[in-house]
């Protein structure tokens, strides 16, 4: 797997499959896993024909491990390098959670440069934060995040990936083994890296890069996310970006990508090639 080397000289972890002539997606995952997480698609898409392009975030994964870097004006210019790199055009690029973020900041900073569509999925986008003018979630609860990590961080989220995936709901719930996995790969993470990005997808404000998304966009959203509630989010995301596409999956969780993991694949698949 390639290493490509960010602004800054930190090494990101490329995942790069399929024919180099198909057009791309790119898949960016949320927190605290890494690319690994986007497996039941990433195969099916590649295994289709299409080149699949997936990466750690930095302080995540194989990614390198910097102290500092951990914003979206830095993690989407991590994306913009990834891109100019494999030189990537007219791409796919596909967000969960908290990767919804790198989306939107790279729609604005970078202007949208070799993207022809857009996914949001369990997407943070445009705001979590509660404030006087926006319903979301307390600052407290991201509070109480940042304490649970830094008093057991494997024991706070072994509890976190219970409720990432509705263990014990009608539509949600994985197997012992993804619940394992999932943990495996969030401990593979630097604990910094892990807390700073608590702060990033939780206080930053996206509203003000929608007005960037140009292009066809999709938004994929469970309506029992626990993890990041659908009416701040992928509701509001799709009020707010142009002629965008919201596809409500009735009764999923946060963790759609695994528990929904063929409905998911059908919906990518379906939008990245129409």
């Amino acid at each position: 797997m390639p290493m490509i080397e960010a602004i800054d000289r930190t090494k990101i972890h490329v995942r790069d499959w399929g024919p180099a002539e198909a057009r791309p997606l790119v898949l960016i995952h949320g927190w605290p896993l890494n690319a690994d997480s986007w497996e039941y698609q990433a195969v099916r898409l590649a295994e289709a024909g299409h080149r699949v392009v997936a990466y750690d975030r930095r302080g995540f994964g194989r990614s390198e491990q910097p102290f500092t870097g951990y914003d979206y004006d830095t993690m989407s210019d991590d994306l913009a390098t990834v891109m100019a790199a494999l030189d990537l055009k007219e791409a796919t690029l596909a967000g969960f959670s908290m990767g919804g973020g790198e989306v939107a900041r790279y729609m604005s900073r970078h202007e949208g440069e070799r993207v022809a569509k857009t996914m949001l999925i369990s997407s943070v986008v445009p705001f979590m934060l509660d404030t006087d003018d926006h319903d979301g979630v307390p600052q407290k609860v991201f509070d109480g995040i940042k304490d649970g990590l830094r008093k057991d961080r494997p024991e706070f989220l072994s509890e976190f990936f219970k409720t990432f995936y509705g263990q014990g709901t009608k539509k949600g719930g994985v197997s012992d083994g993804v619940l394992h996995w999932s943990l495996m790969m969030a401990m593979q993470a630097s604990p910094k890296a892990t807390l700073d990005c608590v702060d990033a997808f939780g206080t930053t404000d996206f509203r003000p890069d929608l007005d960037a998304f140009d292009v066809p966009t999709l938004v994929v959203h469970g309506t029992a996310d626990e993890t990041v509630p659908i009416d701040p989010s992928g509701r509001a995301a799709a009020e707010a970006i142009r002629d965008a596409e919201l596809k409500e999956y009735d009764g999923a969780p946060h963790g759609l990508t695994a528990t929904h993991a063929d409905q998911l694949f059908q919906d990518m698949l379906e939008f990245h090639e129409s």
